[in-house]
Parts: C-alpha cells; structure tokens; sequence
C-alpha cells in the first residue's frame, strides 16, 4: 500500500481559484490518513489475479476512498453526529466551516466517479465499476443505511434490523471493494458474488468492532469523536460490550474458514490486511 498511498497523495483532487480554502480543504482529510482499509481490499484482488493491472486500478481504488471519505465528512456533521475529531485530525466543519465541509464532501463524492471514468481500463469495466460503487455507495447500500440510523435514532430496532442497517452503512462499500476488484481483474460473475458475500460478513464485523472501541476508548486513541453513540441503534447498545464482543468472535472465525476456502493468490494478498482487523475487537486500551 506503500505505493498506493504515494500515488493518492500526488494525485489529490484539485480546483484552483481565487477560493482561499477549497483547494487546501479537498485534500485535507485525505491526507489526515486513514486505515485505506477499502482500496487495499480492492488492490489486494487486483494484485492476486491481474498484476499487470495493479496501477491501472489505482485511480479505482482512490475513487473508493475518496467516496469513502466524503462519507466520513457527511456524517461528522452537527446536522448528523455532530463530531469534532476524525482521523486524529479536526472534522472539516470545525477546521473550516459547515459549508465548506459540505461541499468538499459533494465534491469527493461526484470526483471518485470521474476518476473511475478517467482510468486507463476498458470502457466495459468502467461502466461496471461505476455502477457498483453509485449502487452500494448510495441507495443499495452506505446511503440508504446513513438513512436508516439518523431516522430511527432514539428508537430500538430489532436484532435483524440493526443487522441490515449496518450491512447497509457499512458493509456494502466494504463488499464493494472487493467486488470492484473482482471486476478490474475480470473474474466472472459467480467469483465477483462470492467476494461480495464475504465483503458483507467482513463489514459487519468492521462495525461491530467500531462500536466496541467507541465504547472502550478515549477520542485520543480512536482518532475519532467516541462516546457518541448513546441513542444510536449500535450493537453496543443492543447487545452490550460482552454480547457484542461474542457476535464479533463468531464473525472473525466465520471469517477465518471463509478465507481458508479462497484459492492461494487471493488468500496471500487478503491475509496481511486482515490480520490487523479480525480480532481487533480483543485489544483493551
């Protein structure tokens, strides 16, 4: 990811004018850093069956987390949670101001398709990528589950409701990442669902370890706003830490014997990121 990470850092999005912030601010969250969690997951299939075309994807991979990243922007808002730390950095609407935020987060949203539209891949493979991330990067997926949890905030939902709505928020870009892959590599539609599916079972889990640490650690060690989720429909909140931590132990080894199934080049490439996230719900701080 090193050379991913140069690569995004030279290729920032960009729109001089006599604006004095926009240009500055369009950057900034995406050099605040970042798990690149995503666009790895999306590298890491590309790697394992096209190698050829690894850098031909990383404008792909930067589209996903610069849609990511808007995401993060949108949703740090006083308007939604309100949160004044991301990525140890101050939330834009704070570094900056409310409008500004706004449209940083419109424009990475609207640019991640362009960058996608510009990338040198097949015109086929484009259209596939773009409407993959439109669908579960909005009303398919992270859009439709941001709805659900403001909407419902304050209200319990059921146990299999508070699972669609994190699959949605959160485990749909996740799944995409890696179906996106899938697509750049030109694997056929059965491997791309496959890759899908475990995506879901990897965003659930991403979430319900998110809402352990905003449970158990400070701001400082997050790197983010914590302690915000007390009328949100968390699985903190539905299942407590001890329940949620056991709904995440049986997810990591679901997980584990999901990946032991994957041929050797995919299994090579996925292991190293996900060593880091399968058990991170275990670390106390």
């Amino acid at each position: 990811m090193t050379d991913f990470e140069e690569y995004l850092r030279k290729h920032l999005p960009s729109a001089p004018s006599f604006h004095p912030i926009f240009d500055e601010a369009l950057g900034a969250m995406l050099v605040a850093g970042g798990k690149r969690f995503r666009p790895g997951l999306l590298l890491a299939v590309v790697e394992a069956y096209a190698p050829l075309l690894l850098q031909s994807a990383y404008p792909v991979a930067m589209a996903v987390e610069m849609l990511h990243t808007y995401s993060l922007i949108h949703d740090d808002l006083p308007v939604m949670d309100d949160a004044d730390l991301r990525r140890g950095e101050p939330t834009l609407h704070e570094r900056y101001d409310e409008v500004t935020a706004v449209l940083v987060g419109d424009a990475l949203n609207t640019h991640a398709f362009y960058l996608i539209a510009d990338a040198p891949l097949h015109s086929d493979v484009k259209v596939a990528l773009v409407k993959e991330l439109a669908y579960s990067g909005g009303i398919g997926g992270m859009v439709l589950g941001q709805a659900i949890d403001c909407h419902f905030e304050g209200e319990k939902l059921t146990p299999k409701q508070v699972d669609f709505l994190h699959e949605y928020k959160t485990g749909r870009l996740i799944a995409a990442s890696l179906k996106m892959g899938a697509i750049v590599a030109g694997l056929d539609e059965k491997a791309q669902q496959k890759l899908f599916d475990f995506g879901l079972d990897l965003g659930l889990l991403f979430q319900i370890q998110d809402d352990i640490i905003d449970a158990t650690q400070s701001s400082e060690d997050a790197g983010k706003t914590t302690g915000n989720d007390d009328d949100k429909n968390s699985y903190i909140n539905h299942f407590g830490l001890q329940g949620s931590r056991d709904r995440a132990d049986a997810l990591a080894v679901k997980i584990e014997k999901q990946m032991d199934r994957f041929d050797t080049p995919l299994r090579a490439k996925l292991e190293p990121i996900l060593e880091g996230y399968l058990n991170r719900h275990k670390i106390e701080k």
